[in-house]
């Protein structure tokens, strides 16, 4: 299966959202925006309706997938493009990340939400190497959302996702993030280039949970049961909480700490950042032991 190409720096006309400028000119993403149409595009679509929005991705943007957790917003995103007459070789896959650590509610509602859209392609990522909690435990400690939650981002949710994209072809996504979520999703535009060069959509981004609630009861779509016990935003289990009366929909996320967003929605280069530390501890480590190692000889 081919791989989308990471965005590359090239001359200003090709100039995407954002640019890595660390890529060769072979990179060149298959699809890409100029800063002024990305910025016309926004503005003209802003002023419609989710469904409208969709379509529009449909008919603009080759190898687009829906990446979801199955929050409300997805569901709703997912409900509203099996009703639309998209052609087969143009209805939309879904991507799903399974961290090892979703509620079991949440792998409940996969096997519902194959019931009710049986044509839909799902997609499941997994951490690499492991294929069940204890799998991930084993290579990477107990606990390790406590111990470095960004190395667990990483591992949990951007490898995979990243894998997901080279190996599928991915050049753009649909995504559930709405501004009344408020914290960095507060000031979203509807289409943003990530440093990349992949395309990410946000359909609902005018949208609120209420809205999203209402057309979710009145099309009798599948949901996460955990939102009939005070849940509002489900991700893992040892990050997710139930919101009290009054609270942002996404207080029930990360409680304690000031992270407000998933590692997938981070720019890449703040892993890459990480990556170069780990590299460094892993070879430090290894100089230390053949350092002891020797001492030990000589004595």
């Amino acid at each position: 299966m081919g791989g989308s190409s990471p965005v590359s720096e090239f001359d200003h006309e090709y100039e995407s959202g954002y640019v890595s400028g660390s890529s060769s000119e072979a990179s060149i993403p298959d699809i890409y925006f100029t800063k002024p149409h990305l910025t016309f595009l926004n503005r003209q679509l802003q002023n419609l309706e989710p469904q409208e929005i969709l379509q529009w991705c449909i008919t603009t943007l080759p190898s687009l997938y829906q990446e979801t957790a199955f929050g409300l917003t997805g569901l709703t995103t997912l409900d509203m493009l099996s009703k639309m007459k998209i052609p087969r070789p143009s209805m939309v896959d879904l991507l799903f990340f399974d961290t090892l650590h979703h509620f079991p509610e949440t792998l409940d509602l996969i096997d519902r939400i194959r019931e009710r859209y049986p044509l839909v392609n799902l997609h499941i990522y997994k951490p690499a190497g492991a294929d069940t909690v204890e799998d991930f435990a084993q290579q990477h400690g107990e606990r390790l959302w406590e111990t470095n939650d960004h190395l667990y981002d990483w591992l949990a949710k951007v490898e995979p996702a990243q894998r997901a994209y080279k190996e599928l072809g991915v050049n753009a996504v649909l995504t559930g993030r709405r501004r009344s979520q408020g914290g960095k999703r507060g000031d979203i535009s509807v289409i943003e280039v990530d440093e990349a060069g992949l395309i990410k959509v946000n359909p609902f981004a005018n949208w609120t949970f209420e809205q999203v609630e209402r057309y979710t009861k009145a099309n009798d779509v599948p949901y996460n049961e955990l939102l009939d016990r005070g849940y509002k935003s489900v991700g893992d289990w040892h990050s997710t909480k139930p919101v009290k009366a009054g609270e942002s929909e996404r207080a029930g996320r990360w409680q304690g700490q000031e992270k407000t967003e998933c590692g997938i929605h981070n720019p890449r280069s703040k892993f890459a950042q990480l990556l170069r530390e780990q590299e460094m501890k892993k070879q430090q480590h290894a100089l230390q032991q053949a350092l002891e190692s020797g001492l030990a000889i000589e004595s």
